[in-house]
């Protein structure tokens, strides 16, 4: 095996192992494929893989705004009323799952879920209070879900919100989630700001 040929699969794994870990530094990239930290980030720069705080800075943004890998919406409205409830899908990818399987990781799920729940009770900033929640079954890279979310009560600054997530029709994970809204100013319940 010539040369370019052992570079080209060096830079092919290192994609790779970014793609499932964007966390590895370039020195753990480096003792991890026996070369220097220079190979690596030269190796990263002819690949156009961002440098660790960069990759970190968008793996935050693409989490907080609810974008996978591609940059493409993770979720889609399907059908919304404010304060009563909705149906959304969310597309998996493998930048979702285990290292070494196609299994989504629960904090997506969740996510995901949390994410619904506070945007059907309209509030720019709510807690989880308590939220009792079930996976009942794996969910495998490139599935398409299929959420439910409803507003059950609301009593002053308290919502209960019923979240219920299908893959084909069958429920692989449901939460009911207890949210306080919040103020973004004072930080405190909204039902404590009236008193």
């Amino acid at each position: 095996m010539g040369r370019v040929s052992v570079k080209e699969a060096r830079q092919k794994k290192l994609a790779q192992k970014i793609e499932e870990d964007p966390f590895l530094t370039d020195e753990e990239l480096a003792e991890n494929f026996g070369v220097s930290v220079a190979t690596i980030r030269f190796d990263r720069a002819a690949l156009g893989i961002l440098e660790y705080r960069e990759r970190i800075k968008n793996v935050a943004y693409k989490k907080k705004n609810g974008f996978n890998a591609e940059g493409a919406s993770a979720f889609k409205m399907i059908d919304y009323t404010p304060m009563t409830g909705g149906i959304f899908t969310f597309n998996t990818d493998k930048s979702m799952t285990f290292a070494s399987s196609d299994i989504v990781r629960g904090c997506y799920i969740y996510s995901f879920a949390e994410t619904l729940a506070i945007k059907v009770i309209e509030k720019s900033a709510a807690i989880v209070d308590v939220a009792n929640i079930k996976y009942k079954s794996p969910v495998i890279c490139g599935s398409k879900l299929v959420a439910r979310s409803q507003v059950i009560r609301i009593r002053n600054a308290e919502y209960i919100v019923w979240v219920k997530i299908d893959f084909k029709d069958e429920e692989v994970f449901r939460c009911k989630f207890m949210l306080k809204a919040i103020d973004e100013k004072t930080g405190r319940n909204e039902h404590e700001n009236c008193r």
